[in-house]
């Protein structure tokens, strides 16, 4: 079937933006529209395609199958065409670009080396990384505005329909301060961690469901002063200067460990991990700069199941 000259660019910039707001107000916003206008837009797409592409919900709007399969295809073409007029402008001379999302879980340990590696080996590479939880990015990398997303994402439902590879597995662990009073009485007593502030990954989380399981397992009550955080940074600051319980991705606080200014608590148990890899939407064609960081993200991988890395 020949392709519809009526679908506009401005048809797939809307229905795009929807689906990333998840919100028909939202998306108005963004593309300096009203609602009405926003609207209409997208009823002549539907009609255009003979699909309903959205269907309304509690919190906004949610992509039905048909908005799913169209998504594949829209993202892509939209990224394509940026592309295309890009090169004839002249701006294909500047230097190869990727853009990528990276989870909280491979901040520490495995991008940085990741990284180095990459500007070690190519001289004009700028690697633009955006940072959130799994839902922000997948969504992102769904409409083509990431190439790739590095992390443990396996339990999240937006990664159904896109390709994930596995590189590595990842444990939870709880750590604590040097000298903290848990510390003082050995075996740990499980049921005093309880009685601590905790510092755990936000409700609704792929690692935050692990670190629920593994207080379960320990039969570990979960307390009532919490910091529920993303940032690596502020929970390290925060519990180096408190006696705060972290219930931490062990790669992130492995360093940390080895220098002896967090100390690991043995529950006796160890959370059997998550799997950690490179998730791609197979619709997006991926540049020589996204092959460049997939291939040295396997190299580090690979480093670091026979632990040479770190």
């Amino acid at each position: 079937m020949n392709l519809d000259t009526r679908i506009k660019y401005r048809h797939l910039l809307c229905f795009l933006e929807i689906a990333r707001q998840g919100s028909l107000a939202r998306a108005a916003d963004v593309l300096a529209i009203s609602q009405p206008a926003i609207s209409k837009t997208l009823r002549e797409l539907e009609d255009l395609l003979q699909a309903r592409l959205f269907v309304r919900g509690r919190q906004g709007v949610e992509l039905t199958p048909a908005g799913t399969r169209f998504m594949r295809y829209a993202g892509p073409s939209v990224q394509a065409l940026r592309d295309g007029v890009s090169c004839l402008r002249g701006e294909a001379q500047v230097p190869s670009q990727v853009r990528i999302g990276v989870l909280s879980t491979v901040e520490s340990l495995l991008m940085p080396e990741v990284l180095c590696r990459l500007h070690q080996r190519h001289q004009a590479l700028v690697i633009n990384v955006v940072t959130g939880v799994s839902a922000q990015l997948l969504g992102q990398l769904r409409v083509g505005e990431l190439e790739l997303v590095v992390g443990r994402m396996t339990d999240s439902p937006q990664i159904q329909g896109l390709s994930f590879e596995h590189l590595y597995s990842e444990s939870m662990t709880l750590v604590v301060r040097a000298g903290h009073p848990l510390l003082a009485v050995a075996p740990l007593e499980r049921a005093r961690v309880g009685q601590y502030p905790l510092v755990v990954p936000p409700a609704g989380t792929t690692i935050r469901q692990h670190a629920d399981s593994l207080f379960v397992q320990c039969g570990i009550q979960m307390p009532a002063q919490r910091l529920e955080t993303l940032s690596l940074v502020l929970s390290r600051r925060y519990v180096q200067g408190s006696d705060a319980v972290w219930v931490a991705p062990r790669d992130a606080v492995l360093l940390d460990l080895r220098r002896g200014d967090l100390v690991e608590l043995d529950l006796g148990v160890r959370e059997p991990g998550g799997s950690v890899g490179i998730c791609r939407n197979a619709a997006l064609a991926q540049s020589l700069p996204g092959q460049w960081v997939c291939d040295v993200l396997r190299e580090v991988a690979a480093q670091y199941r026979e632990r040479v890395y770190p």
